[in-house]
């Protein structure tokens, strides 16, 4: 028997060992140990770890790589971020876009994240950046699973033309229904807009992904709309509340209450660590607040949290490389979850678990799914967190498509080896 391509003696994320991983025809055709058979293309693992893909849900592909353009976030705040976005969206040309776009998915290719949910501004009344990243998503769907979120980033109600221009994105194949609803003039437009998108999205059998309270403010509580709305409509696994971080400033006898209505109604949370803690707190003195939601409580209630990468050299971010492996080390210091089984968990929130977020069908190491995976140079999740490695082999249907050198550096020391690399210090007992 035949294949296209084996991977050999891989060590997978739940931590078996000596697997080999068979693909043909795009797909995993067998994953077990001693595989005899031959195949087009061999890759030896050398034990070391090989995940599916990285997978991010919370993006701003319309904005990425525009830095500087057409001048820099001083405050370092949402607002002054969102002002920036509004004096940037009139210079816009359909080319810049995806030019910018396309270059972010070479360099997310080339880092092994391989899905992606964006969200695109439709307050433009040209849905110049909609069709420009409609586009791209058909330039990319050989090697990319890109999802668009038609997202009204001036407030549904609070920008003319939002309303009429979410619908013309949606019927131009924008995939899901977003919103903003904490930036809307007033609490009761926020919650008014949470209820009318959803029973957009309802009408029309799509996901809801809603940037839900992305703010200091304890009272700013729209995540208990969205949770009431999805209830109330049914769309229990469809909907994902993004960012969350007002929850860290909320009272604990609210947020008690808070979350299991969230797990009863089959929200997923998103949290995005990097610009979460850069933007939240900027108004703190000392102490200051970090700006992340509630994780580890989200999580004990049975509540599926995802970490996005949010932004990238843009508006609000002026840092990032499309390192999903980067998101989850910075969320696991800013949570204070460094256990073994929580780092290990910090793995899952940029591949599995955003993976179910976004639905994605094939997703996975098992026979019969997506021959996609990422071959790192680690041996475990949470040694590839700790290194952030080289993506030796990016796989995808089973073709390699981006390849990295392992990385080595030779020393010139007295009495010292010839060569160190991070995993040299990897203790023996890991627990």
């Amino acid at each position: 028997m035949s294949f296209d391509l084996i991977v050999r003696n891989a060590t997978l994320p739940d931590g078996r060992t000596g697997i080999d991983i068979a693909c043909r025809g795009g797909k995993i055709a067998a994953l077990e140990s001693g595989i005899n058979a031959e195949a087009g293309t061999i890759v030896d693992a050398d034990g070391q770890l090989v995940t599916p893909p990285f997978v991010d849900c919370h993006f701003h592909m319309d904005a990425t790589l525009s830095l500087g353009q057409p001048r820099l976030n001083e405050s370092g705040t949402l607002l002054e971020g969102i002002a920036l976005w509004g004096e940037l969206k009139p210079l816009l040309t359909h080319e810049a876009v995806i030019e910018r776009a396309l270059a972010y998915c070479d360099l997310a290719v080339s880092r092994g994240l391989l899905a992606i949910r964006t969200h695109v501004d439709i307050c433009d009344d040209r849905l110049l950046a909609v069709e420009a990243l409609i586009d791209v998503r058909e330039k990319v769907r050989p090697y990319i699973d890109l999802q668009l979120v038609a997202f009204p980033q001036d407030g549904y109600y609070r920008s003319p033309g939002a309303a009429d221009n979410l619908k013309r994105a949606l019927d131009l194949g924008v995939d899901i229904v977003g919103g903003i609803p904490h930036f809307e003039r007033t609490m009761a437009d926020g919650a008014a807009s949470v209820a009318a998108l959803c029973e957009i999205a309802a009408d029309r059998g799509l996901m809801v992904d809603m940037h839900c309270d992305e703010t200091d403010d304890p009272m700013s509580r729209h995540i208990e709309t969205l949770t009431a709305e999805t209830r109330r409509l049914g769309l229990a696994g469809r909907v994902a509340g993004s960012h969350l971080t007002s929850m860290h400033s909320m009272d604990n006898y609210y947020v008690s209450k808070l979350l299991p209505l969230m797990a009863e109604a089959g929200i997923a949370a998103i949290a995005n660590p990097l610009i979460n803690i850069a933007i939240q707190g900027r108004h703190d003195h000392y102490p200051k607040r970090r700006g992340m939601t509630r994780v580890p409580e989200l999580l004990k209630h049975g509540v599926p949290v995802a970490y996005g990468h949010d932004c990238i050299m843009d508006p609000w971010y002026s840092l990032g490389q499309a390192d999903m492996l980067e998101v989850a080390f910075m969320a696991l210091h800013v949570t204070h979850m460094t256990s073994r089984d929580e780092m290990r968990f910090a793995f899952q929130a940029v591949t599995e678990t955003p993976a179910k977020v976004m639905n994605l069908e094939g997703y996975g190491l098992e026979p019969g799914r997506r021959a996609d995976m990422v071959l790192l140079q680690a041996y475990d999740p949470i040694e590839a967190i700790r290194l952030k490695p080289a993506r030796l082999k990016v796989i995808k249907a089973g073709k390699v498509i981006a390849e990295t050198p392992p990385q080595v550096t030779a020393l010139s020391l007295d009495g010292r080896p010839g060569t160190v690399n991070g995993r040299d210090y990897q203790p023996k007992a890991t627990g």
